[in-house]
């Protein structure tokens, strides 16, 4: 199942591979555990459109990696190419064992976040020097010198836009997302402390490990207001009350932040669009709170 045009790019990092076998997780790639001379490893591939996000995702890895204190685990990448007329792209990471995480261990990741949220972040203003991926749909980035131009340009219009262009957008949607592009200075904060963001944090992104740390993985990274991470925690649970906790204890929250958490988790949910009909009414709902001239 390995395609020798994979497996012939791996063999220089892994030595001989004795088994692949398929793994979850591989919704927008080909994802394997390879046993080989060298260790355990996951590679992922891709011969469409997905195979011009790895050498991106490996930017991200980098960055958080850098970032990172050692509460956290980043998996630094061993090969990162993307596709080619001729041969798909590839991704290589040591492979990692997940576990169960006490509440201990989740209340250190929360304080984990924390710090990398505090971490110097790169670049000046807010954004990110290259576009990269969120998914399988990719995601607009520049530099802007305020958080709500950045977030309501190359965020909420461009990722709408996206989405349009695959047939999941309603024009009924076109007016309220504008009113509240133009409202975002005043619902958001213009020049909020710069964080490093992961950009895709739910749960199936911050894994547990055997050692009671956690990891994370398949950035979609910026740099940004730390509460957008945050309430991408919250959209689709799975993150324990220990996590909040953590985080909390090491860096308190503004005032205001479950109204701003609506606005910034609405990038998700249209990038969910595609997904299936389901995330259209939350669209919706969001749309009619914050979408208004009034």
């Amino acid at each position: 199942m390995l395609p020798d045009s994979v497996r012939e790019r791996l063999v220089p990092h892994t030595g001989p591979i004795h088994a692949v076998t398929p793994v979850g997780g591989g919704d927008v790639s080909h994802a394997a555990r390879v046993e080989a001379e060298r260790g355990p490893f996951l590679a992922k591939w891709n011969a469409g459109a997905g195979g011009d996000s790895f050498e991106a995702e490996a930017e991200g890895l980098a960055a958080l990696a850098e970032a990172a204190g050692e509460a956290l685990t980043v998996p630094a990448p061993l090969l990162a190419q993307n596709r080619t007329e001729d041969a798909p792209g590839v991704l290589l990471l040591p492979w990692l064992e997940s576990g169960r995480p006490s509440r201990e261990g989740w209340r250190r990741f929360g304080r984990a976040l924390a710090d990398l949220h505090r971490a110097e972040a790169p670049g000046e203003g807010y954004g990110w020097a290259h576009d990269n991926w969120i998914g399988s749909k990719p995601q607009r980035n520049g530099w802007h010198q305020t958080w709500p131009a950045f977030f309501g340009e190359r965020r909420l219009l461009a990722q709408a836009e996206t989405v349009r262009q695959r047939g999941a957008w309603r024009a009924e949607w076109d007016a309220p997302l504008a009113a509240l592009v133009n409202r975002l200075p005043e619902i958001l904060p213009e020049r909020p402390p710069r964080s490093l963001l992961h950009g895709d944090l739910w749960g199936g992104n911050a894994m547990a490990l055997e050692d009671n740390r956690f990891a994370l993985i398949d950035p979609a990274v910026s740099v940004g207001h730390r509460e957008a991470d945050l309430a991408m925690t919250e959209l689709f649970g799975g993150f324990g009350p220990a996590f909040y906790e953590g985080y909390r204890e090491a860096w308190t929250l503004e005032p205001g932040y479950e109204e701003r958490r609506e606005v910034y988790n609405l990038f998700h949910l249209i990038n969910h669009l595609t997904h299936g009909p389901s995330y259209a009414g939350p669209v919706a709902r969001t749309l009619t709170r914050f979408g208004h001239t009034g």
